[in-house]
């Protein structure tokens, strides 16, 4: 015998993240994975150690299947990059669970081991520097003022991106998250502030530092 396992790795992943995602890691029994991944208790513990190892590897796969979709937003500015990416987030009718791993994991962190917490902050942490670096490159554009407050901004459409997420549980419709999305767009202009203009990194950083 190989020793290798009798299963395919990625579907097992792709069915435990349905079961953290609609469930949460607290509520998401032994059971419900084995049921769900077609593994036997024994051969969930011998590949993943325990759930905690399991979860681990479900939010990771998702992170990366989130960040490649926030990526893959297409737009000709900055500001229109970051607008798709929170509309590439509305509801369909894909059939996919409601909310979101990430937040959800987060919302339920003090559940988590020390290795599970450290995974869901870095998960969120990825998907607020999207949002930062769209940010930056708006001011290197001059789509947004040079002292735009770029953290306070990166937390807001993160937490806006959750809005999206998880308002449609609460009764929020496609078309009242659109609005909303309008709404939240309004602490980025959608003209270039009065006197900004498009500076490389270079020269920024060059006007910046103090005379030698």
């Amino acid at each position: 015998m190989s020793g290798k396992p009798q299963f395919e790795e990625a579907a097992v992943i792709a069915a435990a993240i349905e079961v953290f995602w609609r469930h949460g890691y607290s509520a998401a029994a032994i059971s419900d994975l084995t049921e769900a991944t077609g593994l036997s208790r024994s051969s969930l513990y011998q590949r993943f150690r325990d759930k905690d190892g399991l979860f681990q590897e479900a939010l990771a796969a998702y992170t990366q299947r989130v960040l490649r979709r926030m990526n893959s937003a297409k737009a000709a500015t900055a500001r229109g990059r970051l607008q798709a990416i929170l509309r590439a987030f509305l509801p369909d009718r894909s059939g996919r669970p409601g909310g979101c791993l990430i937040g959800r994991s987060c919302a339920e962190i003090s559940a988590l081991s020390s290795d599970g917490q450290a995974a869901a902050l870095h998960a969120a942490t990825r998907q607020r520097e999207i949002f930062a670096g769209l940010l930056r490159e708006g001011v290197v554009a001059g789509e947004l003022a040079e002292d735009a407050d770029i953290d306070a901004m990166s937390w807001h459409y993160l937490g806006v991106l959750q809005a999206v997420l998880n308002s449609p549980q609460a009764g929020a419709d496609p078309i009242m998250l659109d609005r909303m999305i309008d709404v939240a767009m309004a602490v980025w202009p959608s003209s270039p502030p009065k006197g900004a203009t498009s500076r490389s990194p270079k020269k920024r950083a060059a006007k910046a530092a103090p005379d030698a």
